[in-house]
């Protein structure tokens, strides 16, 4: 994959894995902000110069991490229960992990999906890559509960996005002074609950079923 950052020789790689341990500890302490050049090579007591040797800069030092955190996904997914006779049961626990892994750190959540950093757009070939890879660990499990005419991409891809807008609406709120006349109260129960709901009724619109 053509990516902005360099390639690792295998004697670096050790290097490059502590320079990436590093920038995700950053982002989830301090945020996007943080993402220097200067405050990543400060939390992996390096010098800038090893950041620009092993990334080419901060444009590949952010595609790196941008990788790094799609692999969290990747890995959330593979590490799921195996498939069981309810198909449906074990779509709704996706979505409730998928909830999960955005409250974990928003931060993290807002460098997948969102443009937290100015001037960042991932590398294109990279971004089609981890979101190819991700999104059809999502398919594969939508298309066993997806009704024989129903295509499954599209109804995985409307599921997601009623998943995404939900996630990103709770994390915008929780982030703000609550509302007090807000019809959700600002409570991890009430927000599960709407969050539950909703998925549930998107499957069901989407005629998902156990076969």
């Amino acid at each position: 994959m053509a990516t902005r950052h360099l390639p690792t020789r295998p004697a670096e790689q050790g290097s490059r894995e502590r320079h990436l341990d590093a920038a995700l500890s950053v982002l989830l302490d301090r945020g996007v902000t943080g993402l220097t050049v200067r405050g990543v090579a400060e939390a992996a007591g390096a010098s800038t110069l090893s950041v620009y040797a092993r990334f080419g800069g901060r444009a590949g030092l952010l595609d790196a991490l941008y990788e790094r955190t799609f692999d969290s996904l990747r890995e959330l997914l593979e590490g799921l229960p195996p498939s069981s006779p309810d198909g449906i049961g074990d779509l709704l626990h996706l979505a409730l992990e998928y909830r999960s892994f955005a409250r974990e750190s928003p931060a993290r959540y807002g460098l997948m999906f969102e443009r937290p950093v100015p001037g960042f757009d991932p590398d294109p070939a990279l971004r089609s890559a981890v979101l190819r890879t991700t999104f059809g660990m999502f398919i594969a499990r939508v298309d066993r509960v997806c009704p024989p005419e129903a295509d499954a991409r599209s109804a995985a891809y409307q599921l997601w996005t009623a998943m995404h807008g939900l996630v990103s609406a709770e994390l915008m709120l929780a982030s703000r002074t609550p509302l007090p006349d807000w019809f959700i109260p600002p409570t991890e129960e009430a927000n599960e609950q709407m969050y539950r709901r909703t998925v549930t009724a998107m499957m069901t619109g989407l005629g998902l079923r156990n076969r």
